[in-house]
């Protein structure tokens, strides 16, 4: 396992960072499971470790601070806010109002004094950048957090930000969190060219493309059922065309993975990590078979000629469905924006 700078922090974190976000009631339940699956990837090497206040209503962030006792302080812990909580209206969005609430409810179900890094995970069109960069400044200042960074930003929003800090004397974003992977390259454009530019730590969700990756999408089978296939239908229906066409890259990175001697796993993920802006790909396991397939690609090293091959079956800075981009998810539902 390699270890690397986050941004200008100071911190150094694993090439790999354990997400969180399928344990608990919306992955797997088992508490004593998913303790040993983060156990496991900690004796791997892994030393980063992201979840989020929203991951099951709180349960992943109960399960991370129960696997932590007697470990944290050799793990770089990350969590979020900003996403709704629940259906109370002031309990969403980067207000300085919920960010005070949520990071106090944050401590204590990770059992922690403090977050190593704070992210707002999506920005709030409602409330003023300076607002939560104020927020934020405060956490750090009171030792709650020791860094801040944010999720799935336009890169013109992170330069209003960072222009924002400065101004403001403000701390400043120092990490971002943004969708990366063989079928969503889009952040190869813009995000990833001003996160090196600004000193910012990247730390990447979704390599294996919402389960696309996985090996599973091969043309001529079945596809397989899913959850996440029923709450977003529209990026698994593969009466869509553009949905046929995420089949057809999938199925020709399945054949050039094999060809390499690696799986498709294996191959999506060495690929995300090994773009010099990209800090840490957070790896999603639900089960400890899950993590055992996904931690041998911290060892695998691409030739040119199979990055080249990447490149004919999807282009660089190309994301087949714009929708992978994830960027149209916004902090407030649209049922509340109306209120």
């Amino acid at each position: 396992m390699d270890y690397r700078p986050l941004g200008r922090t100071g911190i150094t974190v694993s090439e790999l960072c354990l997400g969180a976000m399928m344990f608990g009631a919306a992955g797997n339940p088992d508490h004593d499971d998913s303790i040993r699956i983060i156990h496991r990837a900690l004796d791997a090497g892994i030393n980063f470790v992201d979840t989020a206040d929203i991951y099951s209503a709180g349960e992943s962030e109960e399960i991370v601070g129960k696997a932590l006792a007697g470990r944290r302080d050799d793990v770089v812990l990350a969590t979020k806010v900003g996403l709704p909580f629940d259906n109370d209206p002031n309990h969403r969005g980067a207000s300085r109002r919920w960010i005070i609430e949520s990071v106090d409810r944050s401590l204590r179900r990770l059992g922690t004094d403090w977050i190593d890094l704070y992210q707002i995970h999506r920005l709030d069109p409602d409330v003023d950048i300076d607002e939560t960069l104020g927020a934020l400044t405060d956490l750090v200042r009171q030792g709650k957090i020791r860094a801040f960074g944010a999720s799935t930003v336009p890169a013109s929003e992170i330069v209003e930000a960072q222009w924002t800090a400065e101004r403001r004397g403000r701390e400043r974003f120092r990490t971002e969190q943004p969708p990366y992977s063989l079928l969503a390259r889009a952040i190869e454009n813009d995000v990833l060219p001003t996160c090196l530019r600004y000193g910012m730590g990247v730390l990447t969700y979704s390599p294996l493309a919402m389960g696309w990756l996985s090996g599973r999408y091969r043309t001529n089978q079945a596809v397989p059922e899913s959850a996440r296939a029923q709450r977003f239908p529209a990026r698994w229906d593969l009466s869509l065309e553009v949905n046929q066409r995420k089949l057809a890259a999938a199925d020709a990175l399945a054949t050039l993975a094999e060809d390499a001697g690696l799986t498709l796993i294996e191959l999506a993920i060495a690929f995300v990590v090994r773009h010099p802006a990209v800090t840490s790909a957070i790896i999603g396991p639900r089960t400890l078979e899950h993590l055992e397939s996904q931690l041998p690609a911290a060892d695998v090293e691409l030739s040119t000629q199979v990055l080249d091959r990447i490149d004919e079956i999807v282009p660089p800075g190309v994301t087949i469905h714009p929708e992978d981009n994830m960027s149209f998810t916004n902090a407030l539902s649209p049922a509340v924006r109306r209120r």
